[in-house]
C-alpha cells in the first residue's frame, strides 16, 4: 500500500471534524494503513507455493477439515465478515498437511471479496493442485454489512458451497460427522 492511502484516513477524520492532534488519533493513519495491509496479506500469498509441499495419500478414505475460521473484507462496502470453512476432499495420490488448507482458506479471504467467489477459489485452487478426485467446500459467515447497517441482523448466516471433480453425497456425510 502506498503512503498516500495512510494519508486519505487523515483526511477522513478531517472531514469528520476530528482532531488529529489529539492523543488517540496522532497515528490512526497507520495503525489503519497497517491493520488494512493485515486484513489483505491474501494478495501476496501464492496458492501453488502454499500446496507445493504434499504427501502420499495413505488409505482410499476421504478427508475433512471443518471449523477453519476465516476473516475477510466484503468488496462491496469494506466491512467485514468472518466465519468457518470446511473442506472435504477425495484424494487420487497425494494430500495436502492440515495448516496448508487453514492457509489457502486465508489465501482467498485476506482479499477483497465476496463469500461466493472465495468458496469457489478455494475449491478450484485445491482441486488444480492436489489432483484429487473430488473437492468440496463450505462456507458460512456472519457480514457485518447486514449487522450494523440495511437489514441490521446480526443473527443472520450466509452459506456457500463449490464443487470441484466428482463429489457425491458421502461428500455432505463427512460434514456432519
Amino acid at each position: 500500500m502506498s503512503d498516500a492511502w495512510g494519508i486519505d484516513i487523515g483526511k477522513m477524520l478531517l472531514g469528520l471534524g476530528e482532531d488529529l492532534n489529539r492523543e488517540g488519533l496522532q497515528r490512526t493513519p497507520d495503525r489503519v494503513k497497517r491493520a488494512w495491509a493485515e486484513f489483505l496479506i491474501g494478495y501476496s500469498l501464492c496458492p501453488a507455493d502454499l500446496l507445493k509441499t504434499t504427501f502420499k495419500a495413505e488409505g482410499k478414505g476421504m478427508q475433512a477439515c471443518t471449523s477453519i475460521n476465516f476473516f475477510s473484507m466484503c468488496e462491496h462496502h469494506l466491512l467485514p465478515f468472518f466465519g468457518t470453512a470446511a473442506i472435504v476432499y477425495r484424494p487420487a495420490s497425494r494430500v495436502a498437511g492440515l495448516s496448508k488448507l487453514a492457509r489457502i482458506v486465508d489465501c482467498y479471504a485476506r482479499r477483497l471479496q465476496i463469500q461466493e467467489r472465495m468458496t469457489e477459489q478455494i475449491a478450484h485452487a485445491l482441486g488444480e493442485h492436489l489432483t484429487p478426485k473430488g473437492v468440496l467446500v463450505v462456507c458460512k459467515a456472519k457480514h457485518l454489512c447486514c449487522h450494523g447497517r440495511g437489514v441490521r441482523r446480526s443473527s443472520m448466516e450466509f452459506t456457500t458451497e463449490a464443487e470441484w471433480g466428482k463429489v457425491d453425497k458421502d461428500f455432505w456425510r463427512m460434514l456432519k460427522c
